[in-house]
């Protein structure tokens, strides 16, 4: 493989069960170690019990719809000018945005020590749905430092 490799959107495959390159993505994120069948075990187990906790809903829209919630709309980042840095808000780009989505529900579900990863998992993507749980507030938290911060939003340039 080349040096210079950038893996993009158009080499991404989607998952096996739904064909859903999100849900691809995501198995990615949770792999470890190159152990992409124990990544995709516990994604599925995940879903088998969002499919039975959640009843009428599929788990792929469940799982969507908890990533569109997750999902930043501005984020802060530093930028120097002078002497001082400020805490700058600016916008979040799509693909940007998706991956901090999926890192902080996956953050938020490696935090629950004592539980299963697919249980734990599959709390967190519910919580998502539902507009709560861990990642829902680092999502606020990182909305309200760009509140806080709109003073410095004419140095984003």
């Amino acid at each position: 493989m080349p040096r210079n490799f950038k893996s993009t959107e158009k080499l991404l495959k989607p998952d096996p069960r739904y064909g859903n390159k999100l849900i691809g993505k995501f198995i990615n994120s949770v792999m470890l170690a190159g152990k992409k069948s124990t990544a995709q075990k516990i994604v599925y187990g995940a879903f088998d019990i969002i499919q039975s906790r959640m009843g009428d809903k599929d788990p792929a829209d469940v799982f969507t719809q908890a990533v569109n919630n997750v999902r930043p709309l501005i984020q802060v980042r530093s930028k120097r000018v002078g002497g001082a840095t400020y805490q700058v808000p600016m916008e979040v780009n799509r693909r940007r945005a998706q991956m901090l989505a999926i890192r902080w529900i996956l953050t938020a579900a490696r935090s629950k020590k004592g539980r299963p990863i697919g249980r734990a998992l599959a709390d967190e993507l519910i919580a998502g749905f539902n507009g709560e749980g861990g990642a829902m507030t680092t999502r606020d938290n990182v909305h309200k430092m760009a509140e806080a911060n709109k003073a410095f939003a004419h140095f984003a340039w």
